[in-house]
């Protein structure tokens, strides 16, 4: 048997973020985007290398023309839309847990991007979203002279 130890804070931290979901209050980094009204926000991760940014959001069953991507000042916007099936003759719906309708997610980027080169792909359920640096803004190194 593991002894583990009792963070009560911790068990606070979760029934907040469990109310938060039940009232629809963004979490996370959520927070820091406005407050927003769509019907849901899909799961996003955001990768950072020294040539581009990488953003990958999982959008299962949204067809590529539901989806919508723009950056613009800095800040890039997916939005779109998740259709529920209909109930149809001779077919019931038991249970509906997944989360259908308009999404809406905006980042704002810390550097400058060039957009001429941003690329969007979309396989498997998953938006791939690469946002390459400018050559402008990576760091450039600078060499010291001893005199």
């Amino acid at each position: 048997m593991n002894v583990v130890k009792w963070n009560p804070f911790r068990e606070l931290e979760e029934m907040q973020n469990r109310l938060n979901r039940v009232f629809n209050v963004p979490q996370g980094e959520k927070a820091e985007e406005p407050f927003l009204f769509a019907d849901w926000a899909p799961a996003v991760d955001i990768q950072e290398t020294n040539d581009e940014y990488l953003v990958k959001a999982d959008l299962p069953d949204v067809k590529k023309e539901d989806i919508k991507i723009e950056l613009v000042n800095g800040v890039l916007t997916i939005e779109g839309e998740r259709k529920q099936e209909k109930e149809e003759k001779g077919k019931k719906l038991h249970r509906v847990e997944r989360q259908y309708g308009q999404f809406l997610r905006r980042f704002t980027l810390p550097e400058e991007i060039d957009a001429a080169k941003i690329a969007a792909e979309f396989k498997d359920g998953v938006l791939n979203v690469k946002l390459p640096k400018s050559p402008n803004s990576k760091p450039k190194k600078i060499d010291i002279k001893v005199a």
